[in-house]
């Protein structure tokens, strides 16, 4: 680390228990539906005040969760069964180290934070979300993906090196750092970490980001991706009350066609990155934010062919706004704000490799305008993907779906508790009859590729909401599960790092 991150005043540790005042504050997340009780909470300022949580945790007999962003979509962290509770939000530290020769990035920094930081710095950044006040704990080690995905790949094609506090066969607790370059083992456990998701090996403290092609000894400026200066930025909306049937086919028709003719590396759309939002014909429109490299030629007027290539045949044409704002801005003060932040909410995923045949989208069309359910907050988001990211070979990081075109978030918010069964019901039917031919979950083969360990979903390991016959660690990982297993079985043989859906200990 440079002089300035290792000479850093540490935070703490703090310990929190439920009689602190700050108790109420530390034990939720950004998803309202899970409030933890935990027994202890501790908020930690470095890798030596993770290690000894870590091990008070394990003397105790007290099962461990770690919050960076608190942006888990499930009760991974919040849930029940959690007792200790380890608090990385005050680890936010980013930095050149010029021992490392990358970027130290700790896991507690949000995403907006951590851009403004690299780029105010180094003129440089990584591929990451659009949300801003996601912490890069959760967000790297999942995969990472935003806007700037198709034109330079997944966050986890910038992982360099990885510091764990890990849990040896005897209960103890210590770091350890792996990287790209190492051999066996420690390969493995750096390799976990590029979609391996969180709360599975161990702890990270730290990461190190840098292209893995960048050349030794090269400057700061040259090891990660450099953002566009200008983008542009666009809304366009469709009014439900002019979306027949057959306009929403065609409308959806187009937009996946689309994704599959110009999600090839190199191609002219390669900056263009769009979310197309389908919610509940309550909302009154069908919304959808793009972002685009202001500076390519013709930019302008690709991201035009692009809503018309969309809206054809589709009937009225939608309005659509057109701003040229500096990328950091764009980024930090993105066009649809978070909306999820203090909500309840349930969410479930899938990667397409091809858009929704007229069966699949009649089941949608008709959930979407179901006037007995009509709530506005819940709907199904389709985001681009492809790009550079089907560069990466399926094994060369645990991220395996690298052929896909699009990602599709399905989504219900709401806030009064009285609501759960309602919202859950909905959602939960909806994704299960899309994907009705193949047991109500998107298998991996010729339209799915499974789903994104950092949008988890514990129905997946129901057999209730899974009738097919492969099994949720296929749909998250496909073939790279059982080297996840394997650098589970190494680096925490004793499962200390457990949830719903984490890496099982290979059976002996």
């Amino acid at each position: 680390m440079s002089d300035g991150a290792r000479h850093r005043p540490a935070l703490g540790p703090v310990a929190v228990g439920p009689d602190d005042p700050r108790y109420a504050d530390l034990v939720n997340g950004v998803n309202h539906r899970f409030t933890g009780t935990p027994e202890h909470i501790r908020v930690v300022g470095g890798a030596e005040q993770t290690v000894r949580a870590v091990q008070d945790a394990v003397d105790a007999g007290l099962r461990i969760a770690v919050r960076s962003g608190g942006h888990c979509l499930e009760d991974f962290v919040d849930g029940p069964d959690t007792r200790f509770l380890i608090d990385m939000s005050q680890m936010d530290a980013v930095c050149y180290d010029p021992a490392m020769g990358a970027f130290a990035v700790e896991p507690g920094v949000q995403l907006g934070a951590l851009y403004r930081a690299l780029y105010k710095g180094w003129g440089v950044t990584i591929p990451g979300g659009s949300c801003p006040t996601v912490g890069a704990g959760g967000h790297i080690l999942g995969g990472g993906y935003g806007p700037l995905t198709r034109l330079h790949g997944c966050v986890v094609d910038y992982l360099h090196a990885v510091e764990v506090v890990v849990v040896d066969a005897s209960g103890t607790a210590r770091t350890v750092v792996a990287s790209r370059d190492d051999e066996g083992p420690l390969r493995d456990l750096w390799w976990a970490h590029t979609g391996g998701g969180g709360g599975n090996f161990g702890v990270v403290t730290r990461y190190w980001l840098r292209a893995p092609d960048a050349e030794p000894g090269a400057e700061p400026g040259a090891l990660l991706p450099r953002p566009p200066a200008t983008v542009l930025d666009s809304l366009v909306t469709w009014s439900w009350q002019e979306m027949t049937g057959e306009r929403f086919r065609r409308l959806m028709r187009n937009h996946a066609a689309w994704h599959e003719r110009n999600s090839a590396p190199g191609s002219p759309y390669a900056s263009l990155f769009s979310v197309l939002g389908v919610m509940h014909s309550a909302s009154g429109v069908i919304i959808m934010s793009t972002q685009m490299d202001a500076t390519v030629p013709h930019a302008e007027k690709l991201l035009h062919s692009y809503t018309d290539a969309l809206s054809e045949g589709v009937g009225p044409r939608p309005a659509h706004t057109v701003r040229t704002r500096p990328w950091l801005q764009s980024m930090l003060q993105p066009t649809l704000p978070d909306t999820v932040t203090g909500m309840r909410s349930k969410g479930k995923a899938a990667y397409l490799l091809k858009g929704y045949d007229d069966g699949q989208l009649d089941v949608l069309h008709q959930a979407l305008t179901d006037s007995e359910y009509g709530h506005p907050g819940a709907g199904v988001l389709f985001m681009s993907y492809g790009g550079r990211v089907a560069e990466v070979p399926p094994h060369a990081t645990a991220t395996a779906q690298r052929g896909a075109v699009m990602k599709a978030f399905y989504v219900a918010l709401w806030q009064d508790p009285a609501e759960d069964a309602t919202h859950l019901a909905w959602t939960r039917q909806l994704y299960r009859d899309v994907y009705a031919r193949t047991g109500g979950v998107p298998v991996p083969g010729g339209q799915s590729d499974g789903t994104y360990i950092n949008y988890p979903d514990a129905d997946l390991a129901d057999p209730e909401w899974n009738k097919s016959s492969v099994p949720w660690h296929t749909l998250y990982y496909k073939d790279n599960y059982p080297r996840l297993q394997r650098a589970k079985a190494h680096w925490d043989p004793r499962d200390v790092f457990r949830h719903a859906l984490s890496v099982r200990l290979p059976d002996a």
